[in-house]
Order: structure tokens, then C-alpha cells, then sequence
């Protein structure tokens, strides 16, 4: 078993999980965060701390593509293991559905501040 970040982190990006994991098995993309499924010590501490409910143990159903997305996503963005601010309008996009056809990103953290 291991956790998963979930849409509804999506534009989101509340990092009070990331503060708590004792093995920084979090990853950040430019919009949302995910773990790191071979990292993660299936603890637990990460999925009461999310403000916007977007972390489920694997096992949950329904979740073998966010698992696959966490994979992927964590090879290519960088690690994470500091607690940075969210976005200034997270609260207003947290519990808003069908964000990840219209709003995901596959850039890394700070991808935007690197081209520039």
C-alpha cells in the first residue's frame, strides 16, 4: 500500500502534508503535488493534514490512475521536502470537480520561472 494525491490537489497545492512526511516522498509539479509510490512508508501522517481531502491510501477504489500519475510524475519533478505557501486562490478552488482534464499540468514546480 502506499498514498496518493488525488485531483483535488489540483490548483490547490496545500503543502501542510509535506511538512509532516518523515521520508520527503513528496513531489512538486506546477500545480499539484504527488508521492513518490516506491518512497512512500504508507504511514498515513500525510492524509489527516490535507486541507483539500486529496490524499488516499491506494487500496481505495478507483485509484489505480492516480497511483500511475504519482509515478510518473514523481520521476520527472523535483523533490519537495519543505512546506512552501499554497497558491494565493487554493481556498477557492478546493473541492471544485473535474480539474484534472481542464487544469493539470505535467510542467514541474516553477517550470515558468525557469524559461524565463
Amino acid at each position: 500500500m502506499t498514498y496518493v494525491v488525488t485531483e483535488a490537489c489540483i490548483r490547490c497545492k496545500y503543502m501542510d502534508c509535506v511538512s509532516v512526511c518523515p521520508v520527503d516522498c513528496f513531489y512538486e509539479g506546477e500545480n499539484m503535488l504527488v508521492i513518490h509510490p516506491d518512497e512512500c512508508i504508507d504511514c498515513g501522517v500525510c492524509e489527516p493534514e490535507c486541507p483539500a481531502d486529496a490524499i488516499r491510501a491506494d487500496t481505495e477504489p478507483g485509484l489505480a490512475k492516480w497511483l500511475k500519475l504519482n509515478a510518473d510524475m514523481a520521476s520527472l519533478w523535483p523533490n519537495i521536502s519543505e512546506r512552501k505557501e499554497p497558491p494565493a486562490d487554493a481556498d477557492e478552488w478546493k473541492g471544485v470537480e473535474g480539474k484534472h482534464e481542464l487544469f493539470f499540468s505535467p510542467a514541474p514546480a516553477n517550470a515558468a520561472r525557469q524559461e524565463a
